[in-house]
């Protein structure tokens, strides 16, 4: 197994979606939003990749924006006929809101590296 500080971005993000509990104890979909913002934070202190247009992409993807931070992009996504308390989502929302946020990281990810790739070899 890799070692941490080996990893890409999105290696890493690979190894902990299917156990976000290892980031933020019980899972939610808050607490993993919160991490992801403060990992962002650290990135753009420490010169780390940083989510820089992560919310540019959500709103491509989505095919439109709304007055709503990235959060609220990716439950729009998830979650496409509305959620009644944003603060009490059911359990199985959830757990599709969570899987939808690791399956989003992982595309943005992988297009990030892939542009990354043909600039360093173009």
């Amino acid at each position: 197994m890799k070692p941490l500080s080996e990893m890409t971005e999105r290696e890493y993000f690979v190894r902990v979606g299917p156990r976000p509990g290892m980031l933020v104890g019980k899972p939610s979909f808050h607490r993993l939003t919160a991490f992801l913002t403060g990992y962002d934070q650290h990135a753009l202190l420490h010169g780390g990749p940083e989510l820089i247009g992560w919310h540019d992409w959500l709103v491509a993807r989505r095919g439109r924006d709304c007055n709503h931070a990235w959060p609220g992009q990716i439950l729009r996504i998830a979650l496409p006929n509305g959620w009644d308390d944003l603060w009490n989502l059911p359990p199985e929302d959830e757990q599709q809101a969570i899987k939808v946020l690791f399956e989003l990281l992982d595309e943005f990810a992988a297009e990030r590296e892939a542009a990354q790739d043909s600039q360093t070899s173009g």
